[in-house]
């Protein structure tokens, strides 16, 4: 009995080597755009001048939240600075970005496959399982061997992680649209893409916006873990402190990771519940905009009844009598 073995773990092997040997062109291809991608957006991000980036922060969390998430950003960023962490954080943003980014493309279109088609879900919840359940660093190994060490299997890794709950979410989403404004919509004459636009997507959007939330967060979890794959940012700084028991750098690039998500959590939060947007500084400057289109057409309905009845005019006073 202890000789008998299935030998699984070999079998993968065999597999990841059949793949480095014959989709090579296309594993180059894919490493160039990511670690252009990735890097494209870290040079932008730390080229902006610091006061400027917190800034813009700060006001994407007025425009869609609070003034108190705002203030917020401002004193956790300048924390940031001081800690001399800025530089890794936004490596570690343009890296959580681009993987957000990459996980929802794919993400949404399954998720929209998988509500449409019971076969597709069957399909795809064993495999979400899977890709949920195992261990994270196990997805390093395959993606190194694919990619080197670098940015590139850090960026892959942290995609398969974070994918999962972007399908789940967006699948819940679609599925738990009312059955009656679908068949209202088909009442009308509608096509299923239209359906899909204009009905299902529309009342699916908090829950998808929930999936994307986790997706960033799950992203951000991967940092340490890419930075164990040579991937630039605070999961590197982490990763040299443990190797060196340097407890002041573990913290302080730990507590910068916490500031980002933390910050990201509740921009994405506030974008998928209506409620927080309404009571944000854009929710405010739609609903007057709204109240002045609608001001604005009653009083041109309002002048229109006004006008004096003529041959062929759409309207007639309501005072006038009839001879």
């Amino acid at each position: 009995m202890d000789d008998f073995r299935i030998p699984i773990g070999a079998w993968a092997k065999v597999g990841v080597d059949w793949i480095k040997e014959n989709l090579d062109g296309l594993l180059d291809v894919i490493a160039m755009v990511a670690r252009w991608l990735v890097s494209s957006l870290t040079d932008v991000l730390v080229a902006t001048p610091i006061p400027v980036a917190i800034a813009i922060a700060a006001l994407i969390g007025l425009l869609v939240r609070s003034w108190q998430l705002a203030l917020g950003t401002v004193v956790t960023f300048v924390l940031v600075v001081g800690m001399g962490q800025w530089e890794s954080a936004m490596q570690t943003l343009a890296l959580v970005i681009v993987a957000t980014v990459v996980a929802v493309v794919i993400a949404v279109p399954l998720g929209i496959w998988s509500a449409r088609s019971d076969r597709v879900r069957a399909v795809l919840k064993p495999v979400l399982d899977f890709m949920q359940t195992m261990p994270a660093f196990v997805y390093l190994i395959p993606a190194i061997v694919f990619f080197s060490i670098g940015v590139v299997p850090g960026l892959v890794a942290t995609v398969i992680f974070a994918l999962p709950p972007g399908v789940r979410f967006t699948e819940l989403g679609i599925r738990g649209v009312d059955p009656e404004t679908v068949e209202a919509g088909q009442a009308f004459g509608a096509k299923p893409g239209q359906i899909l636009r204009g009905i299902q997507l529309p009342l699916a959007m908090p829950t998808i916006m929930a999936g994307i939330n986790q997706v960033i967060m799950l992203a951000l979890s991967m940092a340490v873990i890419a930075g164990m794959a040579g991937a630039d940012g605070l999961g590197k700084q982490v990763v040299e402190a443990i190797s060196t028991i340097n407890l002041p750098k573990g913290v302080e690039a730990g507590l910068s990771v916490v500031i980002i998500a933390v910050y990201l959590d509740r921009v994405t939060a506030a974008l998928g519940n209506p409620g927080e947007y309404r009571s944000s500084l854009l929710g405010v400057l739609s609903r007057r905009r709204a109240a002045r289109r609608n001001a604005a057409a009653e009083e041109a309905m309002a002048a229109a009844r006004s006008i004096p009845a003529v041959a062929g005019a759409p309207f007639a006073p309501e005072s006038a009598s009839v001879s």
